[in-house]
């Protein structure tokens, strides 16, 4: 079986034995375990690999005793703590790891993003580097198939996703997959750690997010078609950021006058997802979100591969209140980069890349479309 190489592995290499607690976060079911192994593997032994999902050994690391730890570690160089938001008081655990026994390389792996940091920030600051594993990219793809192979089957993703386990099915077998997947482990990072008494609020929230990706969120109009309050939507939205479904893209402004500040563009780490929680698998070509789908598609690929090469860059979406908008702008060492996006053939914004550049100055701008996607992803 080919087995594919995350790009996320040179970057937790370079940081290996540098005296950090390094962490890896992600969605459920997108790698993070094999990528840990993958390095305990090469740089270490697979005796050293500790299952926080098996209570006894969760158990043996809730004492931070540096004496017992020394003693179940023994000889180790390097370790792995799998679902390490498992382990109560995790944080100083590894603090008391990193400050007693530096000889120790730890890799912690976790799911629940905001179980974990909030567990593992205090102690760790200034000891720990923190990794975000997400499903398949196409740049990893092309390990598996040529570049004019991957465009056709472009539209197999944009509709089913690219998580691991998805990525080679046909579409049958890859929507009951990612339906399966979205209804064992989506909410349930969420629901077992905030013990949410509402699971259906959340559900109808995505629901409503789904349809809405590429446009602004109103929370109120949320709220007011659920009869909750902005409140709870906001902290449901919260909640479902920090367990990795979704992401905020926040509107540029520099208090114009003219431009929306307010409204943020919510998109899904992975179309399939958000393509199960509104059961729509139909094919791209006789959808009417297909635009919607293509740009969700496009920034989620731009995320895994800033991620992977370390670069970080200011992320935004840019309105006027007398519909001016860019779909997507990066800056970067002060500098403005602008992207639109298209599915179908359309025209360019004109006005709005002359009204943006007389705010923010010369600007480099890109039409990306279905014929040269491939450049925004490189």
């Amino acid at each position: 079986m080919f087995k594919i190489e995350r790009d996320l592995m040179p970057q937790v290499e370079k940081w290996l034995f540098k005296g950090k607690i390094l962490t890896i976060y992600g969605p459920r079911q997108v790698g993070k375990t094999t990528l840990a192994l993958d390095v305990l593997n090469k740089y270490g032994s697979t005796d050293n690999y500790f299952d926080c999902d098996i209570p006894s050994i969760a158990a043996k690391l809730q004492n931070p005793e540096p004496v017992l730890l020394k003693r179940l570690f023994g000889d180790a160089k390097l370790i792995v703590i799998d679902e390490a938001q498992r382990v109560q008081n995790i944080g100083l655990t590894l603090k008391i790891i990193h400050d007693h026994i530096p000889q120790i390389q730890v890799i912690a792996t976790g799911s629940s993003s905001f179980a974990l940091r909030n567990s593992i920030n205090e102690p760790l600051t200034g000891r720990g580097m923190e990794f975000l594993l997400l499903p398949f990219s196409i740049n990893e793809m092309s390990q598996l198939y040529k570049n004019h192979e991957i465009d056709s089957l472009v539209k197999f993703f944009m509709v089913y996703g690219l998580y691991p386990e998805i990525t080679k099915k046909n579409e049958s077998d890859a929507a009951k997959l990612i339906e399966n997947l979205a209804s064992k482990y989506l909410y349930k990072d969420i629901l077992e750690f905030e013990n949410l008494k509402k699971p259906e609020l959340l559900i109808n929230i995505l629901q409503l997010l789904a349809f809405q990706v590429g446009s602004e969120v109103s929370r109120n109009e949320i709220a007011v078609k659920l009869g909750t309050s902005r409140e709870t939507v906001e902290r449901y939205i919260d909640l479902l950021e920090k367990s990795f479904v979704i992401y905020r893209l926040k509107p540029l402004t520099r208090n114009q006058r003219n431009e929306i500040a307010r409204k943020e563009k919510i998109y899904f780490y992975d179309n399939g997802i958000r393509n199960s929680i509104i059961s729509s698998f139909q094919p791209v070509e006789v959808r009417n979100d297909n635009g919607a789908m293509f740009e969700n598609f496009l920034l989620s690929e731009r995320i895994k591969r800033l991620e992977v090469s370390g670069i970080k860059k200011n992320m935004w979406f840019w309105r006027t209140h007398d519909q001016k908008e860019i779909d997507y702008i990066e800056e970067h060492n002060g500098k403005f980069s602008a992207f639109e996006f298209k599915w179908t053939k359309g025209k360019i914004k004109k006005l709005s890349i002359e009204m943006f550049e007389e705010l923010y100055g010369t600007t480099e701008f890109k039409l990306i479309t279905r014929d040269n996607y491939f450049e925004f992803l490189e």
